[in-house]
């Protein structure tokens, strides 16, 4: 993987910018892994989608990742910076199957939570999360799980696959208050291709207006003549 041109990053931003958050995980997946069939996507294990994304992100931005987060016990936006090998435990699933808790079930997908994404009992969603992936369906499936026994399954499946869901402790200097951060790989992508994005039209708009260029004329420009220019004509 290489730097996206501009011209790139334009066409994916355009293909994304409407896209529910899943789907644009998908998109970035299927960007970052070519060699795949596109409707593969959507049946890879998250961890392994997740994986995908921050080392795309990485070929794109760089290692370090910088974000923010609201302190939810004072609400001080804190600044994270954390690094693209920090987070992965691996790039891709220990195990595809897990068995636990007397059940046999696969690691869930994005086709999966997309099934899921609508109920808004966490307690449910879980459970119907694990029906859907449930290799032996026996004994009345996720239903007839007790919650110890949901928790054992849930901690196999991270096992499995530990890059489906990326947390880290955090502290807040400002009130002490020891917590935990949770970092989406599509989400933080995106929004950097998001701004950047606004940045490139913002530029064509300037440029264009100046001197009549087309889009694909300014965009063909270096970012280093771009850049001399802009410094001309911004207000």
């Amino acid at each position: 993987m290489r730097t996206i041109e501009s011209v790139d990053l334009l066409a994916l931003w355009e293909r994304g910018a409407s896209r529910h958050a899943l789907d644009r995980s998908a998109l970035l997946c299927a960007r970052a892994r070519p060699e795949l069939p596109v409707d593969a996507i959507a049946d890879l294990p998250l961890g392994e989608i997740t994986a995908s994304v921050l080392r795309l992100r990485e070929a794109w931005f760089g290692k370090r990742i910088r974000a923010h987060v609201n302190c939810e016990h004072c609400g001080e936006r804190l600044e994270l910076i954390v690094s693209v090998d920090d987070l992965l435990q691996t790039d891709g699933p220990v195990s595809r199957d897990v068995e636990a808790a007397g059940v046999r079930c696969r690691l869930p997908c994005l086709r999966d939570l997309a099934a899921v994404v609508g109920e808004r009992d966490a307690a449910r969603g879980a459970r119907q999360l694990l029906d859907r992936c449930l290799l032996d369906a026996g004994g009345g499936g996720a239903s007839a799980l007790s919650d110890m026994a949901l928790r054992e399954v849930e901690d196999a499946l991270e096992a499995a696959d530990p890059n489906a869901d990326l947390a880290f402790d955090l502290c807040c200097e400002a009130c002490g208050h020891v917590g935990m951060a949770q970092l989406d790989a599509g989400a933080v992508l995106w929004d950097e291709i998001d701004a950047r994005a606004r940045t490139l039209l913002g530029e064509v708009h300037l440029l264009a207006a100046a001197y009549g260029w087309t889009e694909r004329e300014i965009l063909a420009l270096g970012a280093e003549r771009r850049a001399s220019y802009l410094s001309m004509v911004a207000p």
